[in-house]
């Protein structure tokens, strides 16, 4: 950016810039775009944001974004209290409620295991885990975590964490997806649908 464009809208790019998705380039659109619409987008935008930072917080419970502590999810009765889905970010519970197969409960680990990035199990809500599967209710818990080799590496020590704790753990089937064609998978896609494979049925 240039000295011209002035030091506010130099730190509101910065600021964009750091947002998941966003480069320098599409964050210098984002900045000209809400600047150029400043009653449609950029005001309205600011007043969401103030808000969401002075109202949204982290569930005691499960760790999901809500207004409310317990969030909506833990708070609701009719879901099955005995099956948790562990996944690593808010962004899958948001995944899976769009799907409306899941009637149990979360519970986000905020983050996966990295040796590269310097993150051990101290970092993720590991021992609220272990202590929701010791609670007495719980009877399977779901690791919904990437197929990554983080993803992996942390469902392997979550499933050895929970081990004594006299719960069912269960993974999430990966593999060929519904209307999918073989020529267009990775081979990563296709090797874990051949390890998964199961008998047909009639």
């Amino acid at each position: 950016m240039t000295a011209s464009a002035g030091p506010e809208i130099e730190r509101l790019i910065a600021l964009l810039a750091k947002l998941p998705g966003l480069g320098p380039r599409s964050a210098r659109r984002s900045a000209l775009a809400l600047l150029k619409r400043r009653d449609q987008l950029l005001r309205p935008l600011a007043q969401a944001m103030a808000e969401a930072a002075e109202k949204v917080k982290s569930c005691s419970i499960c760790g999901a974004l809500d207004v409310s502590d317990p969030c909506a999810v833990c708070a609701d009765q009719s879901r099955d209290g005995g099956l948790i889905c562990v996944i690593e970010e808010v962004g899958a519970l948001w995944a899976l409620e769009r799907g409306g197969s899941y009637r149990g409960r979360y519970h986000v680990l905020g983050a996966l295991l990295s040796a590269l990035d310097g993150r051990g199990p101290e970092a993720l809500r590991v021992n609220e885990l272990v202590a929701r599967a010791k609670g007495g209710e719980v009877r399977e818990i779901i690791l919904a975590l990437p197929a990554t080799v983080d993803g992996q590496t942390t469902a392997h020590y979550l499933a050895e964490r929970l081990s004594r704790a006299n719960v069912s753990v269960t993974s999430l089937a990966r593999g060929v997806p519904v209307g999918g064609e073989l020529d267009w998978l990775d081979d990563g896609t296709i090797a874990q649908a051949l390890r998964a494979r199961r008998p047909t049925t009639d």
